[in-house]
């Protein structure tokens, strides 16, 4: 691909988990990539390889400011906005930063993009947003009453970028992901997600703490699965599939205890003793959604999206990376 001719994704959060796997699938496949990132909860090491390559370039800023936002997007034919506070623990201890981030930063975004004239803003909204929804697997369009500031903050993304799509013309496709997971996905601090979190304590013979009976269940969604639909949102040439919203999952649940069980036997084979390593069952999480199953048929039918990596096969790639990188 000549270089006049290859198309520039700004890539918001991009030094984030999910930010900085879209970073070098992107890189890889000839797009040229823009990263807008304040380092708040992403990390320099993440983008360490892409910082020689011609095609990339970083951009040291914050979404609450309009200014690195226009900045960012001067020069984009697509927007991949990833850059959220996540976690419904912190949005709990912290309504207002999480507000400020999610909502005010995402409104930035899209004025910014809307005044650019990007071609399609795709962006991250969450499973979360089903909030006390009963109904399983999660259709697009049966939502809940939110049971978090985080799930909130999500669904307003999606009244935000609906209102752009009518009002501006913006392309929009929200997708809703669901317990995303795998290489790169920080195991420290206290907002850490629960898959690297526990893989780090096995490694360390330490015992995990499940929140509840181990009996709460959840669509757990391998990295590779999220950037294939990045992708389809990002280059779908049905008009019917924009300004929508998608469930971005596998479309199978699992249990934390079916989690914990396949770590322990796929770690064991690195490390026998980490067999014998016990759980420990703790008190329910406030805002925790009991049951998550995600019905990706709306996504196969107007995307073509075919998900390749059940949790199984996820882990095993996600356990390799770790125990090598986590050494």
């Amino acid at each position: 691909m000549e270089s006049k001719t290859k198309k520039t994704i700004l890539i918001t959060g991009g030094a984030g988990f999910i930010g900085s796997n879209l970073t070098e699938f992107f890189l890889e496949s000839g797009y040229k990539v823009v990263c807008l990132d304040n380092f708040s909860t992403g990390h320099r090491h993440n983008l360490k390889d892409f910082l020689d390559n011609p095609d990339f370039k970083l951009i040291e800023g914050d979404i609450r400011n309009l200014a690195d936002c226009n900045l960012a997007v001067a020069e984009a034919d697509y927007v991949l906005h990833q850059a959220a506070l996540g976690s419904v623990p912190r949005s709990i201890k912290d309504p207002i930063t999480t507000n400020e981030v999610n909502v005010s930063g995402f409104l930035n975004m899209l004025t910014a993009a809307r005044d650019a004239k990007v071609k399609r803003f795709v962006y991250a909204a969450s499973s979360s947003t089903y909030g006390d929804s009963q109904g399983l697997p999660k259709v697009e369009d049966v939502i809940g009453k939110p049971l978090s500031p985080y799930a909130i903050t999500k669904y307003v993304n999606e009244l935000y970028a609906e209102i752009f799509s009518k009002t501006y013309g913006l392309e929009t496709i929200g997708l809703r992901y669901f317990n995303v997971f795998g290489r790169k996905q920080d195991p420290n601090g206290a907002y850490a997600a629960v898959i690297p979190k526990f893989v780090k304590q096995f490694m360390s013979h330490e015992s995990p703490v499940i929140n509840g009976d181990g009996n709460y269940s959840r669509d757990f969604t391998y990295i590779d699965n999220v950037i294939q639909m990045n992708e389809l949102a990002m280059t779908s040439q049905n008009p019917e599939a924009v300004n929508s919203v998608y469930n971005t999952a596998f479309g199978d649940r699992n249990t934390l205890n079916d989690l914990v069980k396949y770590l322990k036997e796929y770690l064991s084979d690195f490390d026998p003793k980490i067999k014998d390593v016990s759980v420990i069952y703790g008190e329910n999480r406030v805002g925790d959604i009991p049951h998550s199953l995600a019905s990706i048929d709306k996504a196969k039918n107007m995307l073509g999206y075919d998900p390749k990596y059940s949790l199984q096969e996820g882990l095993k790639e996600a356990v390799g990376w770790y125990w090598k990188n986590l050494k």
